[in-house]
């Protein structure tokens, strides 16, 4: 009993460790999202941190609203590939498990 306590413990440690290791990676990648076919694009770290804004001009022609709601989709669209490239690593991890409390990404 005392042994498969231990195994538990280490297999817990273990799977703690690449989780951490995981998550650093996470938050060490970059994705960009993008809106407009591009016009707007914006790259973010595993964070949700804004790395770069990329805008081109033809967009400082049109509406300041126009240019306020590229912005935003392109800031959500990469936030969504965020959550997702999150969610791969971490299933990858656990086989789909569910993490437990502390293990969560940014975005939960």
């Amino acid at each position: 009993m005392k042994n498969l306590l231990g195994d538990l413990m280490k297999q817990a440690e273990d799977l703690k460790a690449k989780a951490e290791k995981i998550q650093n990676e996470l938050n060490e990648s970059s994705v960009t999202g993008e809106a407009g076919g591009g016009m707007v694009k914006i790259t973010v770290n595993g964070k949700f941190e804004v790395q770069q804004v990329f805008i081109e001009d033809p967009v400082f022609e049109e509406k300041k609203t126009m240019l306020e709601d590229l912005i935003a989709a392109a800031f959500n669209d990469a936030s969504r590939k965020v959550s997702e490239m999150n969610k791969e690593k971490m299933a990858s991890l656990t086989g789909g498990m569910e993490m437990p409390f502390g293990f969560n990404s940014p975005s939960s």
